[in-house]
């Protein structure tokens, strides 16, 4: 089969991109169309996508296009009908919840949307960027919203099978869309990377942007850092506890002043454990996880949640929010534990009830569990969906 990749765009490394990745894998040959594709922002990552075929809408040409990411959703549409995709039996669209990637003219295409989910600005899910504060880009907001939303809707009537990335997502597009959609969940490489053992001293040359990683000696939080992940809840608690936190990731949309802020209020909080590592490789990402006591994840309404699974697949539980994708990752007082409001006092009671647990026993489950996620089960379930359904 002739087969296209499609995603939003390429500026960031999250889980979308992890799935567009592990897809690229399964159809090397495939071209991955997008609106933009700007490396020079994707960090310790941007080699992942050096010797890909990468066709880039005609926003390629737009100047300061890395700053209208935001803006460019209203052209959307239009970039992506500007694709041909007359030469492909199969397209398969990575939809991220960003622009509008279904809205692309396959021909006579069988067109298969991976769905992250629906766009969250869209239907009232929270978003990185607070512009309803602005009165002005409220109305504004409020008024081109509606026409995206039809624009959404529209474009949903040109999949022909929806894949959602849980049972959370499928539900949205029932809700949503009216439409029917089958769950496969995310791939998380638990295999592939092998985790030496490695000596304190070897682990912080490893590290060097980090203080001593002593096993269980801390707590872990990051991934992208955006304001619905709530990481600014995440340090008051362990401030306010006096416990050991490490952040990693890359800050989106200026939340990373909200954090920095909110580390130098030590008037109530004790905050001198705090560390922020900024963005980190893959493998000093599974060697944080390793050693810290848990990974606490306070993300609302969450897709699916891939770092909350990553961790577990080193054997490291989870303190996670009670809602979204995670209900079908975490399993509770087994492979960790859940709060369920989103205050400081809830998820200190939460981290209080996990060091209360014999948390080191969940080990083994943890490693279980994450295996129902791993990257070569994914490739099954999308191949056998994929050619089920070109048949």
């Amino acid at each position: 089969m002739r087969i296209a990749l499609v995603h939003d765009y390429i500026k960031e490394y999250g889980g979308a991109e992890r799935v567009l990745e592990v897809l690229h894998e399964l159809y090397p040959d495939a071209p991955v169309y997008t609106t933009v594709y700007l490396p020079q922002f994707l960090g310790p990552h941007r080699e992942r996508f050096k010797n890909w075929e990468i066709r880039e809408s005609w926003a390629r040409w737009v100047p300061f296009r890395h700053k209208l990411i935001s803006p460019l959703r209203l052209l959307s549409p239009l970039l992506f009908k500007s694709f041909d995709f007359s030469e492909y039996d199969v397209v398969i669209v990575s939809a991220t919840g960003a622009y509008s990637p279904n809205m692309i003219d396959k021909k006579f295409a069988l067109q298969a949307c991976y769905c992250h989910t629906p766009p969250r600005y869209l239907y009232g899910y929270e978003t990185a960027r607070e512009w309803k504060k602005n009165p002005l880009f409220n109305i504004l907001g409020t008024v081109l919203n509606q026409f995206l939303r039809r624009v959404d809707v529209e474009s949903s009537e040109n999949v022909d099978y929806f894949i959602a990335n849980s049972r959370e997502v499928a539900s949205r597009i029932k809700k949503l869309y009216n439409r029917d959609s089958t769950v496969i969940y995310p791939p998380v490489d638990t295999e592939s990377i092998k985790y030496k053992v490695l000596s304190i001293k070897e682990k912080n040359k490893k590290i060097p942007n980090t203080k001593y990683l002593i096993p269980n000696a801390y707590f872990l939080a990051g991934g992208r850092l955006a304001r619905p992940k709530h990481i600014d809840l995440i340090i008051k608690a362990c401030g306010e506890l006096g416990v050991p936190l490490k952040i990693f990731g890359k800050g989106f949309a200026g939340y990373e002043q909200i954090l920095k802020q909110v580390q130098n209020d030590t008037s109530r909080l004790r905050l001198d454990n705090i560390e922020f590592l900024g963005e980190v490789t893959d493998e000093e990402k599974f060697e944080l996880m390793k050693n810290s006591k848990a990974y606490i994840f306070a993300a609302t309404d969450e897709d699916f949640g891939i770092t909350p699974v990553e961790a577990m697949s080193v054997g490291t539980p989870v303190i996670a929010y009670r809602g979204g994708g995670l209900l079908e990752s975490v399993v509770e007082d087994k492979t960790g534990v859940f709060f369920d409001e989103l205050t400081e006092e809830s998820l200190i009671s939460a981290i209080k009830h996990f060091d209360d647990s014999n948390h080191r026993s969940m080990t083994a489950a943890c490693k279980k569990q994450a295996q129902k996620f791993s990257k070569e089960r994914f490739k099954k379930e999308i191949k056998n969906f994929i050619e089920s359904k070109s048949a």
